[in-house]
Protein backbone atom coordinates (compact mmCIF):
# COMPACT_ATOMS: atom_id res chain seq x y z
CA UNK A 1 0.00 0.00 0.00
CA UNK A 2 1.62 3.35 -0.72
CA UNK A 3 1.74 5.74 1.81
CA UNK A 4 -0.29 8.90 2.60
CA UNK A 5 -0.04 10.39 -0.98
CA UNK A 6 -1.85 13.69 -2.59
CA UNK A 7 -1.85 14.07 -6.28
CA UNK A 8 -1.39 17.58 -7.65
CA UNK A 9 -2.77 17.30 -11.83
CA UNK A 10 -1.80 19.87 -14.02
CA UNK A 11 -4.61 21.05 -15.92
CA UNK A 12 -6.37 17.72 -16.36
CA UNK A 13 -8.30 15.08 -13.98
CA UNK A 14 -6.26 11.98 -13.49
CA UNK A 15 -8.12 8.03 -12.98
CA UNK A 16 -5.03 5.61 -13.06
CA UNK A 17 -5.80 3.44 -10.39
CA UNK A 18 -7.82 1.76 -7.60
CA UNK A 19 -5.11 1.71 -5.36
CA UNK A 20 -5.78 1.59 -1.67
CA UNK A 21 -4.15 4.60 -0.08
CA UNK A 22 -3.73 7.04 -2.21
CA UNK A 23 -5.75 10.23 -2.38
CA UNK A 24 -6.41 12.00 -5.93
CA UNK A 25 -6.13 15.44 -4.58
CA UNK A 26 -7.29 17.99 -7.29
CA UNK A 27 -6.27 22.12 -6.52
CA UNK A 28 -8.37 24.20 -8.46
CA UNK A 29 -7.21 27.83 -8.65
CA UNK A 30 -4.25 29.59 -9.09
CA UNK A 31 -3.95 28.96 -12.27
CA UNK A 32 -4.58 25.17 -12.17
CA UNK A 33 -7.49 24.94 -14.45
CA UNK A 34 -9.72 21.28 -13.45
CA UNK A 35 -11.73 19.70 -16.08
CA UNK A 36 -15.43 19.68 -14.93
CA UNK A 37 -15.58 16.91 -12.55
CA UNK A 38 -18.43 14.62 -14.10
CA UNK A 39 -17.27 14.30 -17.26
CA UNK A 40 -13.43 12.71 -16.79
CA UNK A 41 -15.06 10.24 -13.65
CA UNK A 42 -18.38 9.36 -15.47
CA UNK A 43 -16.05 7.76 -18.41
CA UNK A 44 -14.72 5.32 -15.96
CA UNK A 45 -17.15 4.71 -13.63
CA UNK A 46 -20.42 6.21 -11.17
CA UNK A 47 -20.22 9.47 -9.58
CA UNK A 48 -20.74 7.62 -6.19
CA UNK A 49 -17.66 5.69 -6.38
CA UNK A 50 -15.50 8.03 -7.25
CA UNK A 51 -16.30 10.47 -4.51
CA UNK A 52 -15.45 8.02 -1.82
CA UNK A 53 -12.27 7.79 -3.47
CA UNK A 54 -11.44 11.30 -4.24
CA UNK A 55 -11.21 14.57 -2.11
CA UNK A 56 -11.09 17.40 -3.67
CA UNK A 57 -9.71 20.64 -2.79
CA UNK A 58 -9.68 24.37 -3.55
CA UNK A 59 -8.33 27.97 -2.08
CA UNK A 60 -8.95 31.83 -1.45
CA UNK A 61 -5.83 34.16 -1.80
CA UNK A 62 -5.18 37.49 -1.81
CA UNK A 63 -3.54 37.98 -5.07
CA UNK A 64 -4.44 39.37 -8.15
CA UNK A 65 -6.86 41.80 -6.87
CA UNK A 66 -8.90 39.31 -4.29
CA UNK A 67 -8.97 39.59 -0.97
CA UNK A 68 -9.48 37.22 2.18
CA UNK A 69 -12.59 39.82 3.50
CA UNK A 70 -15.59 37.90 4.03
CA UNK A 71 -17.74 39.04 0.71
CA UNK A 72 -13.84 37.95 -1.54
CA UNK A 73 -13.91 34.16 0.67
CA UNK A 74 -17.37 33.66 -0.28
CA UNK A 75 -16.74 34.33 -4.26
CA UNK A 76 -13.59 32.79 -4.44
CA UNK A 77 -15.26 29.71 -2.95
CA UNK A 78 -18.62 29.75 -4.33
CA UNK A 79 -16.84 30.42 -8.36
CA UNK A 80 -14.71 27.05 -7.78
CA UNK A 81 -17.55 25.46 -7.13
CA UNK A 82 -19.34 26.47 -9.89
CA UNK A 83 -16.50 25.79 -11.96
CA UNK A 84 -16.02 22.20 -10.80
CA UNK A 85 -20.21 21.64 -10.65
CA UNK A 86 -19.88 20.42 -7.05
CA UNK A 87 -22.08 21.50 -3.90
CA UNK A 88 -19.07 20.91 -1.20
CA UNK A 89 -15.20 20.14 -1.64
CA UNK A 90 -13.22 18.17 1.34
CA UNK A 91 -11.06 21.27 1.73
CA UNK A 92 -10.80 24.63 1.40
CA UNK A 93 -7.64 26.84 1.98
CA UNK A 94 -6.41 30.22 2.94
CA UNK A 95 -3.73 30.05 0.48
CA UNK A 96 -1.82 33.07 1.92
CA UNK A 97 -2.10 35.78 4.72
CA UNK A 98 -3.75 38.84 3.64
CA UNK A 99 -2.24 41.48 5.79
CA UNK A 100 -4.55 44.43 5.23
CA UNK A 101 -7.75 41.91 6.26
CA UNK A 102 -8.16 41.64 10.52
CA UNK A 103 -8.20 37.49 10.65
CA UNK A 104 -11.30 37.71 12.51
CA UNK A 105 -13.59 38.56 9.58
CA UNK A 106 -11.63 36.13 7.44
CA UNK A 107 -12.29 33.29 10.14
CA UNK A 108 -16.10 33.86 10.75
CA UNK A 109 -16.77 33.94 7.11
CA UNK A 110 -15.03 30.55 6.26
CA UNK A 111 -17.04 29.09 9.62
CA UNK A 112 -20.54 30.37 7.74
CA UNK A 113 -19.59 28.49 4.61
CA UNK A 114 -18.66 25.19 6.39
CA UNK A 115 -22.06 25.90 8.10
CA UNK A 116 -23.52 26.00 5.00
CA UNK A 117 -22.01 22.95 3.72
CA UNK A 118 -19.52 24.14 1.41
CA UNK A 119 -16.36 22.87 2.16
CA UNK A 120 -15.34 20.04 4.92
CA UNK A 121 -12.14 21.23 6.43
CA UNK A 122 -10.30 24.38 7.08
CA UNK A 123 -6.56 24.06 5.66
CA UNK A 124 -3.56 26.73 6.18
CA UNK A 125 -0.73 27.76 3.94
CA UNK A 126 1.98 30.15 4.12
CA UNK A 127 1.35 31.07 7.61
CA UNK A 128 4.12 31.42 9.98
CA UNK A 129 3.93 29.60 12.94
CA UNK A 130 2.59 32.34 15.12
CA UNK A 131 -0.16 33.26 12.58
CA UNK A 132 -1.18 29.44 13.04
CA UNK A 133 -1.18 29.72 16.79
CA UNK A 134 -3.38 32.91 16.35
CA UNK A 135 -5.69 31.50 14.52
CA UNK A 136 -6.14 28.25 16.29
CA UNK A 137 -6.59 30.09 19.34
CA UNK A 138 -9.43 32.58 18.14
CA UNK A 139 -11.47 29.62 16.04
CA UNK A 140 -11.46 27.81 19.45
CA UNK A 141 -12.66 30.65 21.46
CA UNK A 142 -15.07 32.15 19.04
CA UNK A 143 -16.25 28.18 18.38
CA UNK A 144 -15.18 28.48 14.98
CA UNK A 145 -14.59 25.51 13.03
CA UNK A 146 -10.67 24.77 13.35
CA UNK A 147 -8.11 24.57 10.90
CA UNK A 148 -6.78 20.92 10.86
CA UNK A 149 -4.51 20.84 7.39
CA UNK A 150 -1.16 22.82 6.90
CA UNK A 151 0.07 22.84 3.53
CA UNK A 152 3.81 24.11 3.31
CA UNK A 153 6.92 23.61 0.92
CA UNK A 154 9.10 20.61 2.52
CA UNK A 155 12.32 18.68 0.87
CA UNK A 156 15.04 17.26 1.52
CA UNK A 157 17.30 20.32 1.10
CA UNK A 158 14.28 22.83 2.06
CA UNK A 159 13.49 22.16 5.94
CA UNK A 160 12.96 25.23 7.43
CA UNK A 161 9.36 24.44 8.45
CA UNK A 162 10.86 21.56 11.02
CA UNK A 163 12.26 24.21 13.17
CA UNK A 164 9.28 26.01 14.30
CA UNK A 165 6.51 24.98 12.50
CA UNK A 166 6.28 21.71 13.43
CA UNK A 167 5.85 22.08 16.89
CA UNK A 168 3.09 24.16 16.46
CA UNK A 169 1.02 21.93 14.44
CA UNK A 170 2.35 19.19 16.57
CA UNK A 171 0.72 20.89 19.67
CA UNK A 172 -2.97 21.29 18.12
CA UNK A 173 -2.87 18.61 16.06
CA UNK A 174 -2.68 19.20 12.76
CA UNK A 175 -1.76 17.40 9.43
CA UNK A 176 1.19 18.88 7.27
CA UNK A 177 1.11 18.02 3.41
CA UNK A 178 4.53 18.94 2.04
CA UNK A 179 4.14 20.30 -1.65
CA UNK A 180 7.47 20.85 -3.52
CA UNK A 181 9.10 17.31 -2.43
CA UNK A 182 11.32 17.47 -5.10
CA UNK A 183 12.00 21.21 -5.25
CA UNK A 184 10.29 22.07 -8.49
CA UNK A 185 12.12 19.31 -9.90
CA UNK A 186 15.60 20.08 -9.48
CA UNK A 187 15.84 16.69 -7.29
CA UNK A 188 15.26 14.77 -9.81
CA UNK A 189 18.28 15.54 -11.57
CA UNK A 190 17.24 16.89 -14.71
CA UNK A 191 19.08 20.07 -14.50
CA UNK A 192 22.08 21.94 -14.51
CA UNK A 193 22.88 25.06 -13.28
CA UNK A 194 24.65 26.29 -16.53
CA UNK A 195 21.33 25.61 -18.18
CA UNK A 196 20.39 29.02 -16.90
CA UNK A 197 22.27 30.32 -19.64
CA UNK A 198 21.27 28.03 -22.63
CA UNK A 199 18.95 30.31 -25.60
CA UNK A 200 16.86 27.13 -24.88
CA UNK A 201 16.75 25.81 -21.20
CA UNK A 202 14.99 22.70 -20.78
CA UNK A 203 11.14 22.73 -20.38
CA UNK A 204 9.84 22.59 -16.33
CA UNK A 205 9.26 24.54 -13.67
CA UNK A 206 12.37 26.58 -13.71
CA UNK A 207 11.57 28.36 -17.49
CA UNK A 208 9.29 29.50 -19.84
CA UNK A 209 5.81 30.15 -17.37
CA UNK A 210 4.59 32.52 -14.86
CA UNK A 211 5.98 30.89 -12.14
CA UNK A 212 9.50 30.21 -13.61
CA UNK A 213 11.14 33.42 -11.82
CA UNK A 214 9.62 32.35 -8.36
CA UNK A 215 11.17 28.60 -8.78
CA UNK A 216 14.14 30.05 -10.07
CA UNK A 217 14.97 32.17 -6.82
CA UNK A 218 13.53 29.71 -4.56
CA UNK A 219 15.86 26.84 -5.78
CA UNK A 220 18.32 27.77 -8.68
CA UNK A 221 21.47 28.57 -6.65
CA UNK A 222 24.55 26.68 -6.76
CA UNK A 223 25.28 25.28 -3.76
CA UNK A 224 21.47 23.28 -4.21
CA UNK A 225 23.35 21.73 -7.50
CA UNK A 226 26.40 21.05 -5.33
CA UNK A 227 23.85 19.05 -2.97
CA UNK A 228 22.44 17.17 -5.80
CA UNK A 229 26.16 16.27 -6.79
CA UNK A 230 26.73 14.97 -3.37
CA UNK A 231 24.12 12.99 -3.47
CA UNK A 232 24.21 11.75 -6.57
CA UNK A 233 27.97 10.28 -5.81
CA UNK A 234 26.60 8.74 -2.57
CA UNK A 235 23.73 6.76 -4.32
CA UNK A 236 26.44 5.48 -6.94
CA UNK A 237 28.27 4.27 -3.99
CA UNK A 238 26.00 2.67 -2.03
CA UNK A 239 23.90 0.93 -4.79
CA UNK A 240 26.74 0.31 -7.50
CA UNK A 241 25.74 0.22 -11.43
CA UNK A 242 22.10 0.24 -11.42
CA UNK A 243 21.34 3.05 -8.28
CA UNK A 244 18.21 4.17 -7.72
CA UNK A 245 17.17 7.44 -9.32
CA UNK A 246 17.37 10.84 -7.59
CA UNK A 247 13.59 11.43 -7.72
CA UNK A 248 13.48 7.98 -5.95
CA UNK A 249 15.91 8.80 -3.61
CA UNK A 250 14.62 12.14 -3.12
CA UNK A 251 10.85 11.20 -2.37
CA UNK A 252 12.09 8.25 -0.14
CA UNK A 253 13.67 10.77 1.82
CA UNK A 254 10.73 12.90 2.55
CA UNK A 255 8.69 8.76 3.13
CA UNK A 256 11.18 7.57 5.50
CA UNK A 257 13.41 9.94 6.68
CA UNK A 258 11.40 13.10 7.09
CA UNK A 259 9.54 14.51 10.37
CA UNK A 260 6.62 13.75 8.51
CA UNK A 261 4.54 11.49 10.73
CA UNK A 262 1.41 9.14 9.79
CA UNK A 263 0.06 9.66 13.37
CA UNK A 264 -0.39 13.37 12.27
CA UNK A 265 -2.38 12.29 9.38
CA UNK A 266 0.77 13.83 7.38
CA UNK A 267 0.75 13.41 3.58
CA UNK A 268 3.41 14.23 0.67
CA UNK A 269 1.72 15.82 -2.41
CA UNK A 270 2.77 14.70 -5.54
CA UNK A 271 3.23 17.19 -8.90
CA UNK A 272 2.70 15.38 -12.32
CA UNK A 273 2.33 16.33 -15.96
CA UNK A 274 1.66 13.24 -17.06
CA UNK A 275 0.91 9.45 -16.15
CA UNK A 276 4.69 8.37 -16.26
CA UNK A 277 5.56 10.83 -14.01
CA UNK A 278 2.85 9.96 -11.55
CA UNK A 279 4.09 6.06 -11.98
CA UNK A 280 7.57 6.69 -11.24
CA UNK A 281 6.63 9.35 -7.98
CA UNK A 282 4.75 6.46 -6.22
CA UNK A 283 6.45 3.47 -7.52
CA UNK A 284 9.34 5.58 -5.30
CA UNK A 285 6.84 5.42 -2.74
CA UNK A 286 7.00 1.87 -2.43
CA UNK A 287 10.23 1.58 -2.23
CA UNK A 288 11.82 1.44 1.21
CA UNK A 289 13.98 3.31 3.13
CA UNK A 290 17.30 4.46 1.63
CA UNK A 291 20.88 3.07 3.34
CA UNK A 292 22.49 5.29 6.19
CA UNK A 293 25.41 6.66 4.19
CA UNK A 294 22.89 7.99 1.61
CA UNK A 295 20.70 9.30 4.21
CA UNK A 296 23.80 10.89 5.61
CA UNK A 297 24.64 13.00 2.20
CA UNK A 298 20.72 14.48 2.18
CA UNK A 299 21.61 16.01 5.34
CA UNK A 300 25.04 17.16 4.26
CA UNK A 301 23.29 18.53 1.24
CA UNK A 302 20.68 20.31 3.63
CA UNK A 303 23.71 21.58 5.38
CA UNK A 304 24.74 23.30 1.93
CA UNK A 305 21.20 24.95 1.38
CA UNK A 306 20.23 25.89 5.05
CA UNK A 307 21.67 29.10 4.86
CA UNK A 308 19.26 30.81 2.72
CA UNK A 309 16.65 28.36 2.79
CA UNK A 310 13.21 30.14 1.08
CA UNK A 311 10.71 31.40 3.84
CA UNK A 312 7.48 28.86 4.23
CA UNK A 313 5.28 31.91 4.79
CA UNK A 314 4.62 35.18 3.56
Amino acid sequence: MYPNCLVLTSGKIWLFSNQPGVIIYLIHGEGVEVDPVGLEFKEVSGEAEIKSKVKIATKANPWDGKTLKAQSVRSQLEESLQRLRLPSVDLFYLHAPDHETPVEETLRACDELHKEGKFKALGLSNYASWEVAEIFTLCKAHQWLLPTVYQGMYNATTRQVEKELFPCLRHFGMSFYAYNPLAGGLLTGKYKYEDKDLSQPPTGRFFGNDWARVYRDRYWKQHHFEGVSLIQSALREAYGANPPTLTSAALRWVYHHSELQDKYGDAVIIGMSNMDQLQENLRSSEEGPLVPSVVEAFEKAWHLTAHDCPNYFR
